[in-house]
């Protein structure tokens, strides 16, 4: 199973409602895979529901809703101010209507999702095509590397994700996210996955040197596969229907 963040729901199926491509419950029903209440909320300002603020951003003229997907070092779709850009990367992610001048970042607490609301400012964004073609250069430049490194020694799950070229997973998306950006995020997702199996320990490695090496072929995956993440999930940088 592919974990999907909760921000790349709400941009789709926020951006969908925005739109008139899909009804206020059934972006309150794809958000409730994630939690149960979603609360959002500015620093001293009372909360707001989900639907509140999809109101609200109608009512501001907004026609879509963004979300990014940021690292240390790498605040791929984020364009500040400081405060949001922060709170982004150590969350992992954020959700961005630049157009309004706001984005939140998401926090889970308990069963809840609690959404904290930053200004936003307008921001530059990977292209979908370059982002494609750059996860699939790096998908092929990792399969290299750790082949060399010897990964189904030190991590045979890794080495079958890896190599499975065709075990791309599903992603249900809203009416108007274009096909090419949800297979884009759910090859995105997948190599994070990836990635995360790579990086849970360091295996049957047995020099600092290598560990160091599986460690940067893991960071440049997950660098492309985060700008492709961040491509498919704002609407912004979408091919024309």
């Amino acid at each position: 199973m592919i974990a999907v963040p909760v921000s790349l729901t709400f941009a789709w199926w926020g951006t969908a409602w925005l739109r008139g491509r899909a009804a206020a419950d059934d972006v309150l029903d794809a958000l409730a895979e994630h939690g149960v209440r979603h609360v959002f909320a500015a620093p001293g300002e009372d909360p707001a529901t989900a639907a509140e603020v999809l109101g609200g951003l109608r009512r501001a003229g907004a026609r879509e809703l963004g979300a990014a997907f940021p690292a240390p070092g790498d605040p791929v779709g984020l364009g500040g101010p400081r405060d949001l850009n922060a709170a982004a990367i150590d969350a992992g992610e954020a959700v961005l209507a630049p157009a309004a001048g706001v984005g939140w970042v998401p926090a889970a607490v308990g069963a809840a999702v609690e959404w904290e609301q930053h200004p936003a400012s307008r921001r530059p964004l990977p292209d979908v095509g370059a982002a494609d073609r750059a996860l699939r250069a790096a998908l092929l430049d990792a399969a290299d590397r750790l082949a060399r490194l010897d990964v189904a020694r030190w991590n045979p799950d890794m080495a079958d994700d890896l190599l499975d070229l065709t075990a791309v997973p599903r992603l249900d998306a809203p009416d108007g996210v274009p096909a090419r950006c949800v297979q884009l995020a759910a090859r995105g997702l997948r190599m994070l996955r990836v990635v995360e199996l790579g990086t849970g320990d360091d295996g049957a490695a047995v020099t600092l040197g290598e560990t160091v090496a599986r460690r940067a072929v893991l960071d440049d995956l997950a660098r492309a596969a985060r700008h492709a993440l961040t491509a498919a999930a704002s609407p912004e940088a979408w091919p024309p229907d």
